[in-house]
């Protein structure tokens, strides 16, 4: 159903609420945009040890110090952007899904250590593109109450379209008869086959977001386009992009700490489950073994459980954090992931992973929208894709540390044991739990429970729910 979203003003509270369809359309894009990311997060570690790599946390360092440079930059330049006809964040959604479906094309079909290290510097730019103006986009369109629903929205389509891509290899083995073997320093044709649905997926995905969402112009164009003038340069933008490191609100610094623990998790997780996987339960380090590539599939059917378990959860996230509030929301949910992940120590038994995987589905539909709705409250609407942008260094910056000291520790204090590190990573995701509660939510208050809010756009439901953190 191919329902648009009408222009209206921004820079104020009174947006109308958004209808199902509506917010469905304008999140739609984000399944897409998972299929990259988890065929990325599945596959790259596997594919960088077919190739002969050894310091797979090294080369993954290519994806942080990317995002580091494009989201901002991309926020930036998206605030300052706007067309009649394609809006304010539809033209990079679009150009970054053309440069990532190229790179998903060519990343299974590199033959050098060195191609596949590039590519995933490319890849992860043009996800980044894509990924970080769709977070705005619910700051853009939604009036606060809605916010938790919309980014619960964008879960939703994360844990489906990570399921599907997480999944592919195994799949086309076992449903298809694929080989998932290949010759020493070869990818298998499985893993091929996957990197090739999911160019198809992500550019149609995100082009249907394109193409049914409209956006709301600025409130002011006169002042829209003087902010544009007195701003305007490349190095401005540069300045202006990574100066807001320092100049952040108080809630958005608060959540840079939790994010920073829950997203060093995250990485150890997602560099270190195939060989974690593959030593510690399957007993073999031989890539071009059959039991390797056994593991490696089930890997990819463990995190397309998670990302299963994600979109169920992220459906009940805005109702638990109406129940409490959304800082208990997300400690719950991140306890959750953080024993789930230390668990895997614990398991011998490959189909036992998927309980484990149950609690890091949990902790994963929270990461991906409980913070982004406790920080949009507390942005300017003229700077959302900005410090959304900003934000992202605090998804980065463990990832780079990541890169940086995991690899020592797996080697010189685990004995490379991975498995030691995914606990570490679990530790990890608790302690960001327990931050969580120091974080100011300038939403999380109760009205009265017969509150209403309303506003005078034609065509919606005009009564807002009393409530904030729907």
């Amino acid at each position: 159903m191919a329902t648009s979203v009408v222009a209206a003003p921004t820079g104020t509270d009174n947006k109308p609420r958004l209808s199902f369809w509506q917010i469905w359309n304008m999140s739609f894009g984000f399944l897409g945009i998972q299929f990259g990311f988890a065929l990325q997060n599945a596959n790259v570690s596997r594919i960088f040890e077919t190739l002969g790599g050894t310091e797979i946390a090294l080369y993954w360092l290519a994806a942080p110090l990317t995002g580091m440079l494009v989201q901002p930059i991309i926020g930036y330049m998206s605030d300052r952007t706007w067309s009649p006809k394609w809006g304010r964040r539809r033209p990079f959604f679009l150009v970054g899904a053309v440069l990532a479906s190229f790179a998903l094309l060519v990343m299974p079909n590199v033959s050098a250590l060195w191609m596949a290290v590039g590519m995933l510097w490319i890849m992860d730019s043009s996800i980044n593109i894509s990924m970080e103006p769709f977070r705005a986009l619910v700051g853009d369109l939604l009036p606060s109450e809605q916010r938790t629903t919309g980014f619960a929205a964008q879960t939703f389509f994360i844990g489906v379209g990570a399921v599907v891509a997480s999944m592919l290899p195994w799949m086309f083995t076992n449903w298809f008869g694929i080989a998932n073997t290949a010759p020493a320093g070869q990818i298998p044709p499985s893993v091929k086959y996957a990197f090739y649905i999911g160019a198809v997926a992500f550019f149609t995905a995100v082009l249907w977001t394109v193409l049914t969402t409209k956006e709301y112009p600025p409130a002011d164009m006169a002042e829209f386009e003087e902010e544009k003038r007195r701003t305007a340069g490349f190095w401005n933008g540069i300045r202006e992009s990574f100066g807001g490191i320092f100049h952040m609100p108080k809630t958005m610094a608060q959540l840079a700490i939790v994010q920073f623990f829950s997203w060093l998790a995250l990485f150890s997780m997602w560099i270190y489950t195939t060989p974690a996987v593959t030593s510690h339960i399957y007993h073999t380090t031989d890539t071009t073994s059959k039991l390797y590539n056994e593991g490696a599939d089930w890997v990819g059917v463990c995190f397309a459980t998670y990302n299963g378990v994600s979109a169920v959860a992220a459906l009940l996230l805005p109702f638990i954090a109406r129940a409490t509030s959304r800082r208990f929301t997300h400690l719950l949910c991140l306890v959750a992931g953080g024993l789930g992940l230390i668990s895997i120590y614990f398991i011998q038994d490959p189909k036992m992973l998927l309980v484990s995987m149950i609690g890091v589905g949990i902790a994963w539909a929270s990461i991906l929208s409980v913070p982004y709705a406790m920080l949009a409250g507390a942005l300017p609407a003229n700077k959302m894709g900005y410090y959304m942008g900003v934000f992202n260094f605090f998804i980065v910056i463990p990832q780079v540390v990541a890169g940086l000291i995991l690899g020592f520790f797996t080697k010189s204090v685990f004995g490379g044991e991975s498995i030691y590190t995914l606990i570490l990573g679990g530790i990890s995701m608790i302690i960001s739990g327990l931050l969580t509660l120091r974080v100011h939510d300038a939403d999380d208050i109760r009205l009265p429970a017969d509150a209403t809010l309303q506003t005078s756009s034609p065509g919606y439901d005009t009564t807002v729910e009393s409530d904030p953190r729907v």
